[in-house]
């Protein structure tokens, strides 16, 4: 039976069949376009699909399409929901469904990485920073643009100003660079005091696992970082071997 897994973010979708080793295969991914999804992204999945595990984050209807076009290909499809425990993880919100999917399903590749404490990073659209500790709960988080939405805000309030490129620099000489640099450096410095503070709530320095689209680029600049770009498709998958088998 073919299993695949769906993470349906803000920007892009991504996608990879489920081994039998319960790991993500290779990954495939594609960008939203023009409010929809990109009418080739479906040349990456066979004719017909056993089971679909979807995460989404995205619209509503965005999400519809998505689930319409796996239905189409005979898919028995299993929305990701978050939980208050699952496989090893507690999470700190009282309602469920007001702590984000993906954020969730982080948490839970983090805690079967064997990490640890471990802090989990985010950067997509936003920049979200969680905390777990040795023992799987979650000790709570932040919410902040990331660097691409700043750029983005800048650039919709003051056209003149660039909303990509530049290089960073400590201290820029050139408009570019210095958005490149103040974008990124606020990411790195809040990544950074978080990471203070949470060595100070769980008595060691945890973890520090980067995921998302904007990790690669805020990595060089915290070089204790974990680059782990697929890190909500490896908790999908743990999300669905969990609910299977009705671990909680």
């Amino acid at each position: 039976m073919s299993v695949w897994l769906f993470d349906l973010g803000n920007t892009r979708l991504k996608y990879a069949r489920l081994g039998a080793d319960g790991v993500p295969g290779v990954v495939a991914g594609s960008a939203h376009a023009a409010g929809g999804l990109d009418p080739d992204w479906l040349t990456g999945l066979p004719p017909r699909i056993d089971e679909a595990v979807v995460a989404s984050v995205a619209s509503p209807a965005l999400c519809a399409v998505l689930l319409d076009a796996l239905a189409a290909r005979g898919a028995r499809v299993t929305v990701a929901r978050t939980r208050i425990a699952l496989d090893g993880v507690t999470i700190a919100y009282a309602e469920p469904a007001r702590f984000g999917v993906d954020r969730f399903l982080a948490l839970l590749a983090a805690r079967a990485g064997g990490a640890g404490p471990a802090m989990v990073v985010g950067v997509g659209t936003a920049l979200t920073v969680d905390l777990l500790d040795v023992d799987g709960r979650h000790l709570g988080g932040r919410i902040a643009p990331s660097p691409t939405l700043m750029r983005e805000a800048l650039h919709r309030r003051v056209a003149q100003l660039a909303p990509n490129g530049g290089v960073y620099a400590e201290f820029a000489t050139d408009t570019e660079d210095a958005l490149a640099s103040g974008c990124e450096g606020a990411a790195v410095a809040l990544v950074q005091r978080s990471l203070e503070q949470a060595s100070t709530r769980v008595g060691a320095v945890p973890a520090l696992l980067l995921h998302g689209g904007g990790a690669a680029a805020l990595q060089p600049h915290l070089p204790q970082a974990r680059l782990q770009p697929e890190l909500v498709l490896a908790g999908l998958a743990r999300w669905h071997r969990a609910t299977a088998r009705g671990a909680a």
